[in-house]
């Protein structure tokens, strides 16, 4: 499969920052051709100054049919028709905020971008997949296994990814094609601070009632996630597990990357859900039930 002396073709998406562009410059360390998609261009040529001059940068909008369709014939044509080793799905956003009162658009924008956003992209460059055998990397997290209140949006989009790697694995193995999905814990990246500030302008919308119900609940979580993003692990290490599933002779079906997410899934599978619920309540210091 893929090697860093085959200089073999790479799409990885929402490359900008974090997880994404620390893929991008490790497989472009490892010798890939890697089209990186970036939202501006001056993503791009930040990234372009830490690669190598085979990495080439492409705007992408993974909500945009235009867009996708627009990257995939530039990224085509570039290849003359050899073929896609990988692409990497790894663009998303975290919307947080309490389900009871959280605007249906926000909803639906995470959905879309998480959700909709992963498979538009990739039908968009299954053709070229199909050329060259490549495959299929879907980045989730471990919250794709256990969800998270007030982040309950962003898990899911998460458990819909793991559905949707399940279905894509089976439907495109006679082809040959591999479908693998990674699961982070807590990576330290510039998504828990968007995402922070994301749930503010969210929670500046609600109602008074909503703050009145929720505050100490939101605040607990807020300060759990900003000391869980300092604490975190740097993203090369997903890089690291990108690698092994594109150059793997037979690659796992998943990844976990993190000893948090090993330990939440395990004790996902171990415990009752009720039982669960509390630790979670616990570890995040959220108000119980009186």
């Amino acid at each position: 499969m893929a090697g860093k002396e085959t200089f073999q073709a790479v799409v990885i998406t929402g490359a900008s920052s974090g997880i994404g562009e620390a893929s991008a410059i490790y497989l472009d360390n490892l010798g890939y051709q890697v089209f990186a998609g970036v939202r501006r261009d001056v993503d791009g040529e930040q990234l372009k100054s830490k690669t190598s001059a085979r990495l080439t940068p492409f705007l992408l909008d993974v909500t945009d049919e235009a867009s996708i369709q627009a990257a995939a014939n530039t990224i085509s044509a570039t290849l003359n028709d050899v073929g896609l080793a990988g692409l990497v799905n790894n663009a998303g956003i975290a919307v947080a905020g309490p389900l009871e009162f959280l605007p249906i658009d926000e909803l639906r924008k995470q959905l879309e971008v998480n959700v909709i956003g992963q498979i538009a992209v990739t039908q968009a460059f299954l053709p070229l997949l199909r050329k060259a055998q490549g495959r299929v990397i879907n980045i989730s997290s471990d919250n794709g296994k256990v969800a998270v209140p007030f982040l309950g949006p962003y898990s899911a989009s998460k458990f819909a990814l793991e559905a949707l790697t399940d279905a894509l694995r089976v439907e495109l193995q006679p082809w040959g094609i591999e479908v693998v999905i990674i699961e982070p814990g807590t990576v330290t990246t510039p998504i828990w601070n968007k995402s922070i500030t994301l749930a503010d302008d969210i929670l500046n919308k609600l109602p008074p009632q909503a703050l009145e119900l929720y505050s100490l609940a939101v605040d607990a979580t807020r300060n759990t996630a900003k000391k869980l993003s300092q604490n975190g692990f740097p993203a090369s290490e997903v890089g690291k597990a990108v690698a092994k599933a594109l150059s793997a002779k037979k690659p796992k079906t998943r990844y976990v990357v993190g000893w948090d997410a090993r330990m939440s899934i395990w004790l996902s599978k171990i415990l009752s859900d009720r039982l669960l619920d509390k630790l979670i309540i616990q570890y995040l210091g959220l108000p119980k039930n009186s």
